[in-house]
């Protein structure tokens, strides 16, 4: 079994959250992988910029998540392993990446982010760090 490690970020600014959608349509949090001898946190940091044109902050490490998937190309499973980090950005710009399968990248009201992120691991994350920053932002 293949192994994978990524990292990311559930980026907030005001009562909003980050989200990025797919072309399938799926609404995701922004991830990817991590690069030989770089930090995990600087990593989330890259992915969030890259895949959203967000600069954000961290604030915290949330957690991580592990899943298995089946890499279609190598027809094999793997085994990923996934961190998560709350982050602030001080603008709601966003730009989604076209390379990177994402056609939309917006901030969505935090009540609304569960529902409409797409994975059960990246729901927990959310809700998660909508826990750790409290109702003070809501």
């Amino acid at each position: 079994m293949l192994s994978e490690l990524s990292s990311g970020g559930v980026v907030i600014f005001g009562n909003a959250l980050l989200l990025l959608r797919k072309f399938n349509g799926d609404w995701v949090l922004p991830k990817g992988r991590v690069e030989v001898g770089e930090r995990l946190h600087t990593a989330a940091l890259r992915e969030v910029l890259e895949e959203s044109g967000v600069k954000a902050e961290i604030i915290q490490y949330i957690g991580k998540v592990n899943y298995h998937y089946k890499n279609l190309k190598e027809d094999e499973m793997v085994s990923k392993t996934v961190h998560w980090y709350l982050m602030k950005s001080h603008s709601m710009e966003c730009k989604p990446q076209k390379k990177e399968g994402f056609i939309d990248a917006k901030f969505v009201h935090m009540d609304k982010a569960v529902e409409m992120a797409k994975y059960e691991d990246e729901k927990k994350i959310i809700r998660k760090g909508l826990e750790i920053i409290g109702d003070d932002l809501r």
